[in-house]
C-alpha cells in the first residue's frame, strides 16, 4: 500500500529525470553533431577522446575550485549572519524576512547589478576602492583569469548565502535553550557555547548543507555564462560551460553527453561518499 500511494511520484521523477540520464549515456555511445542529424554508434570511442582532452580535466580542476571556494565563502558568510540572526535584538524578525531577498531575485537581474557595480567605467565598487586608498588605478575584474574567477565566486555566494542561511538558522532553532543557559551558568563564553554546543549540533545540518550546495555550485551555469562566458582565456570555463560550448558552439553533442555523464557520475559519487561518512557518524555516536 505504501508502494502504491509513492509510485505517482516516482513515476514523475522517473520520466523527468530517468529517462533525460538514459538518453544521455545513448547519445554520448553514438556519434552526432548537431540535433535532428542520424548518428551512427561508435562506442565507447566518445569516452576516449573526451577523457584525452586536457581541456576537460582542466574544465574539471576549475569546476572543483569553484565548489570549494563557493562552499567556503558561502557557508562562511551564511554561519555569520545565522549566528547573528539566532539572537534576539529589535527588529530580528525584519531581518530574517529580508535576508532571502536576494536569493529570490532572478538571476539576470543579479547579473546586471553586478556588471554595473564591477564595471571600470561607470560602477561605483572601483570608484570607493580608489578614493579609499586601497588600489590607485581601476581594476578590471572580468579583465583577467583569476580576478574573474574571484569574482565571480563573490557573487555566486553573495547570490546563494541568504538560503544557506536559512537552513542554518533552522537548524539552531532545534538546539535546546537549556543547553545555554547551563553554559552560561556554567561560566561558558560566546566561543565555548558555539565550539561545544552550536557547532557539534549544528554539524549534521552542515553536512547536507554541504552535499546539496556541492551539487548546486557544481552546475552553476546562468551567472558565469551571462558575465564572461568562460573567459577569459578559459579562465571560468567550468565544466557546465565546456558542455554548453561542445554542445551548441563546438555540434559535438555526443561529446557533449559523454562530458554530462561523466559530471553525473562524478557527482554521484561524492554523494555516496558523503552519505557514507555520515552513516559512519551516525553509527558511532
Amino acid at each position: 500500500m505504501a508502494f502504491s500511494f509513492v509510485a505517482p511520484a516516482l513515476l514523475v521523477l522517473v520520466l523527468i529525470l530517468g529517462w533525460p540520464l538514459v538518453s544521455a549515456v545513448v547519445l554520448s555511445l553514438q556519434d552526432v553533431r548537431s540535433i535532428g542529424t542520424q548518428g551512427q554508434w561508435v562506442g565507447l570511442s566518445n569516452y576516449q577522446v573526451v577523457i584525452a582532452d586536457d581541456g576537460m580535466w582542466r574544465s574539471i580542476g576549475l569546476s572543483l575550485a569553484w565548489v570549494v571556494a563557493n562552499g567556503l565563502l558561502q557557508t562562511g558568510l551564511a554561519l555569520v549572519a545565522a549566528l547573528v540572526l539566532n539572537e534576539q535584538f529589535p527588529g530580528v524578525r525584519i531581518a530574517r524576512n529580508w535576508i532571502i531577498l536576494t536569493w529570490i531575485v532572478p538571476t539576470v537581474v543579479v547579473v546586471i547589478i553586478w556588471r554595473w557595480l564591477f564595471s571600470t567605467s561607470g560602477g561605483m565598487i572601483n570608484p570607493l576602492l580608489v578614493s579609499s586608498g586601497i588600489v590607485e588605478r581601476p581594476i578590471g575584474f572580468f579583465n583577467t583569469p583569476w580576478t574573474a574567477f574571484a569574482t565571480l565566486v563573490f557573487i555566486n555566494s553573495w547570490r546563494w548565502f541568504p538560503f544557506i542561511t536559512l537552513m542554518l538558522l533552522a537548524g539552531m532553532t532545534r538546539i535546546p535553550s537549556d543547553l545555554y543557559e547551563a553554559a552560561r551558568i556554567d561560566g561558558a563564553n560566546a566561543w565555548k557555547r558555539f565550539s561545544r554546543i552550536t557547532w557539534p549540533l549544528l554539524k549534521p545540518t552542515l553536512t547536507v548543507l554541504a552535499v546539496v550546495g556541492t551539487l548546486l555550485s557544481f552546475n552553476v551555469f546562468d551567472i558565469i555564462w551571462l558575465l564572461t562566458s568562460g573567459g577569459p582565456a578559459g579562465g571560468t570555463r567550468t565544466l557546465p560551460i565546456l558542455i554548453y560550448e561542445t554542445a551548441f558552439k563546438g555540434y559535438r553533442l555526443s561529446e557533449a553527453a559523454t562530458l554530462s555523464v561523466l559530471a553525473t557520475l562524478l557527482l554521484v559519487g561524492f554523494a555516496l561518499m558523503t552519505s557514507r561518512s555520515m552513516t559512519r557518524e551516525e553509527s558511532d555516536r
